[in-house]
């Protein structure tokens, strides 16, 4: 039970960190990132390889992360020609691409078996206090960063976009730096998740898991980063009942993996319908 209970808080935390980082583009910016998990998945295949390579771990981590920042500056300059929901699909698209290209280049990502022997940092409650140390840090930084001028002109840009050219604002600088950082967070946050797993696979690339972070953050509430924390650890909370629920009650693997989406989907309804800014909702200051 205290094992189940460290990996179930460990999970959250790692994905308390990808959510934290979208947070930054869609809570504060606006944007619409359905390929955010792409950032996730070259922070973990940047370890992978590295290991795989006899480099060093952090040396995997810093070149994912790189890698991680690249593909983020491409995606906002793609954004200066396509309106937010063709911007939304495009970088849906490529995050599908990644996971084509690292389930068929078998001689870099290890293909459909992805690459495996990765070393962990730490063991249980270590590793866990680690990332609870790294979210507490993290939640603080975007924290300042949101109260500051750059989060300012973030939430100026998603409400008034033609208010803040007229400003002086250059639009797609705001938006390269939001979607450059939200990425390094989340590439951090891949290749912990690729060393607390021991493993990264093309699975850690698929559009669902982009899905569930957007879940996590509109149960909470974009924008407010305590509301991003309790979506996070809410629909975590969910998964773990699951499994006390199917020995409980005896029912088979393939019901339980139903009964998790639809008691996310519950959830997620519930506050569509009662709470359509979230839990927790951002409070915006209206201009009189």
């Amino acid at each position: 039970m205290f094992d189940f209970l460290v990996s179930a808080l460990t999970f959250a935390s790692l994905y308390g960190l990808m959510a934290l980082g979208l947070n930054l583009q869609a809570g504060y910016g606006g944007l619409l990132n359905f390929g955010h998990i792409a950032f996730a998945g070259l922070g973990a295949y940047g370890t992978g390889i590295a290991v795989q390579a006899g480099y060093s771990p952090w040396l995997g981590m810093a070149f994912g992360v790189l890698l991680a920042m690249g593909l983020g500056g491409c995606v906002a300059r793609l954004g200066r020609k396509l309106a937010s929901d063709y911007w939304g699909i495009a970088t849906l698209a490529i995050a599908e691409i990644l996971r084509v290209v690292a389930t068929n280049e078998g001689w870099l990502t290890g293909g459909a078996q992805g690459i495996g022997a990765i070393p962990t940092l730490f063991d249980g409650v270590a590793f866990l206090l680690m990332m609870l140390a790294l979210l507490g840090i993290a939640t603080l930084l975007c924290q300042r960063l949101a109260d500051g001028r750059f989060g300012r002109a973030l939430r100026l840009m998603r409400e008034e976009p033609q208010l803040a050219a007229c400003m002086g604002y250059d639009l797609t600088s705001l938006k390269s730096r939001a979607i450059m950082a939200s990425a390094a967070l989340t590439a951090i946050a891949g290749s912990l998740y690729a060393h607390f797993m021991s493993y990264v696979g093309p699975d850690y690339l698929l559009a669902s898991e982009t899905f569930l972070l957007w879940t996590m953050l509109m149960i909470g509430g974009l924008g407010n980063l305590r509301g991003v924390l309790l979506g996070v650890f809410l629909v975590q909370a969910a998964y773990s009942l699951v499994p006390f629920a199917k020995d409980y009650l005896g029912f088979d693997s393939d019901l339980a993996g139903a009964l998790r989406l639809g008691l996310i989907g519950a959830i997620l309804l519930a506050c569509l319908m009662w709470r359509s800014e979230g839990l927790i909702p951002e409070k915006v200051r209206k201009i009189a």
